[in-house]
């Protein structure tokens, strides 16, 4: 049997899991109003732990630029231990744990960190309605996103979802509708996703990997990075795109793939990067909602669609060509996915 018997069918269930998470947020309306919506939050919090913290970043993201307030994205182990330096005292402050399991030992230890503070509330997300998490502050759950396999994946896309959906809802006006068209056209490229990177992993010998991405597409581009680390031991890195040509640039060379997620935002700037990138020496592949005459120079292109949506509600229809990459790396080095070396699921301390 195939490696990844776990793993690979839990990346082709992303667009039912976004589905459940869109269902169960219609019933989660108060919480949206109470914490999402409510204007007396001076700052907007959002923690986490590996994956967790790189959906932080781009829910984080979403929120300053759809309902225009103060919001940042921390790891859950600067809260309780550096929260003096990553948040002033003053001001009213929410604090959003993310946690696929909801019992990762430094999300929980954040969210008690806060709990009797004036200043503080505490809401989260997670998978998992009876965790640790759950019982400590109320959460948004994403019914689907329960996986069997290690490393993140669909809970990954459903919860992140399921936040912007809830941005959304707080922020009115047209980005709901924009949720609603991301959630029905997500499956459509999902088997496409899967063939292209198959054949882009087995028609190459690529020795270095980097994921370039800005705005609310940074946090997908490290999260890209991590699932080809856990599931395939690959030697990666990720940067923001115009960030990469300050010194990093330097380790390109024959055989680098350079992966950019391009937004519609500053495409034509980003581009300018990946065809330097191209002109080094490095396989270019684009991902983009449309391609164009100016992406002709690259090696490759993935269309992922949805060209009439903002950047933001577009980010998690990346994802699948991302993971699948890291899926066909690590089975073309005969690596199972679903045994990451020195991993676990949950991380306690």
């Amino acid at each position: 049997m195939m490696k990844g018997k776990l793993t690979y069918p839990e990346i082709g269930q992303q667009a039912e899991a976004m589905a459940a998470a869109w269902e169960q947020l219609a019933r989660q309306q108060d919480w949206v109003e109470k914490y999402i919506g409510n204007p007396a939050y001076e700052e907007v919090i959002f923690i986490g732990s590996g994956s967790s913290y790189y959906q932080a970043q781009t829910m984080a993201a979403t929120f300053r630029y759809w309902i225009t307030r103060p919001a940042s994205a921390f790891p859950s182990s600067e809260i309780f231990l550096f929260r003096d330096q990553s948040s002033a005292k003053q001001g009213k402050k929410l604090l959003v744990g993310v946690s696929r399991s909801g019992e990762s030992t430094e999300v929980i230890l954040a969210i008690d960190s806060v709990r009797g503070l004036e200043n503080w509330d505490t809401c989260g997300i997670t998978c998992y309605e009876d965790s640790g998490m759950a019982k400590q502050t109320e959460c948004l759950v994403s019914p689907f996103g329960k996986e069997k396999s290690t490393v993140m994946t669909k809970s990954f896309v459903s919860m992140t979802f399921m936040m912007q959906a809830a941005i959304a809802a707080a922020a009115g006006g047209g980005y709901s509708n924009e949720m609603r068209t991301v959630m029905d056209q997500a499956g459509a490229k999902i088997a496409e996703a899967d063939a292209f990177a198959k054949g882009l992993i087995e028609n190459n010998d690529f020795i270095k990997t980097i994921y370039l991405g800005m705005g609310s597409y940074f946090g997908i581009a490290q999260e890209a990075c991590l699932k080809l680390k856990e599931m395939s031991y690959t030697w990666t890195e990720s940067y923001g795109t115009l960030e990469f040509r300050h010194g990093p640039k330097s380790i390109i060379e024959q055989g680098s793939l350079v992966v950019l997620l391009l937004s519609e935002t500053a495409r034509s700037y980003e581009l300018k990067v990946a065809e330097e990138m191209k002109a080094y020496g490095a396989y270019v592949l684009v991902i983009t909602a449309c391609a164009g005459d100016d992406t002709a120079f690259a090696d490759a292109v993935f269309e992922i669609g949805a060209i009439d949506v903002s950047d933001e509600a577009r980010a998690v229809m990346y994802l699948p060509l991302l993971q699948y990459i890291g899926f066909w790396t690590a089975v073309n080095k005969d690596v199972d996915p679903d045994e990451p070396r020195n991993l676990t699921q949950v991380v306690k301390i």
